[in-house]
């Protein structure tokens, strides 16, 4: 299985990861590149794994009830029994029922853990990140700059939004959860789920290549 990463933020690449797995193990070189130093490779130690993961269930859907028969008039000599007390708790939350819904709660979950404010959604760096994720699987490429040049600064305004923050970008992985477990395992991915000065959050991801995206705003 190949699984592979990339980040970028403020429009330099911040790290990219790749990992292939081998029998249980995996040879993983981390690449840290800033505005302010040359990259170098920084290869970890070979005996780490990837955090296993459990895929998550899935959501139900919004639940329905079909109203019961009115009660008939009472008789003479009987009287209708009162319907048992409803045993549903209001206060109960669904789980997140889409892709990106999950992944923005296990982003907030993790940003409330740094005492970061929680991302919102925007649908328009939904839109940028979605028709990534299809562009990358549609031309097969795994870059955040596409064949033609474009930049994901310039595909987010495109969308529609003015202010692109960071992007973050992963393939091969099957779930939001196993999604996660690997960003936040690379440096430069976490800083940017863990960047406190972002607001915004927009999910792309193509089934047919397992292409991933994070988008991220001011």
């Amino acid at each position: 299985m190949l699984i592979a990463l990339s980040t970028l933020a403020g429009g330099a690449v911040a790290a990219s990861v790749l990992l292939v797995m081998t029998n249980g193990q995996d040879d993983r070189h981390l690449r840290v590149a800033d505005t302010n130093f040359v990259p170098t490779y920084q290869p970890a130690p070979s005996s780490s794994t990837v955090p296993s993961t459990t895929t998550p269930s899935a959501s139900p859907g919004p639940s329905s009830t079909t109203p019961s028969a009115p009660p008939s008039p009472p008789s003479s000599k009987t009287s209708t029994p009162k319907p048992p007390p409803s045993t549903t708790s209001s206060s109960s939350k669904p789980p997140p029922s889409t892709i990106a819904q999950q992944i923005l709660a296990l982003v907030n979950q993790q940003r409330a853990t740094a005492g970061c404010g929680a991302l919102t959604e925007d649908s328009r760096l939904g839109t940028a990140a979605q028709k990534f994720s299809e562009d990358m699987a549609d031309r097969d490429y795994f870059s955040h700059t596409t064949p033609d040049g474009v930049t994901f600064d310039q595909r987010i305004k495109a969308a529609g939004y003015p202010s692109p923050a960071a992007e973050n970008i992963a393939k091969g992985s099957t779930t939001a959860a196993q999604t996660m477990t690997l960003w936040m395992n690379s440096d430069g991915h976490r800083r940017n789920i863990l960047n406190c000065s972002y607001k915004k959050l927009g999910v792309g991801l193509d089934k047919s290549g397992w292409y991933w995206v994070q988008d991220f705003g001011f």
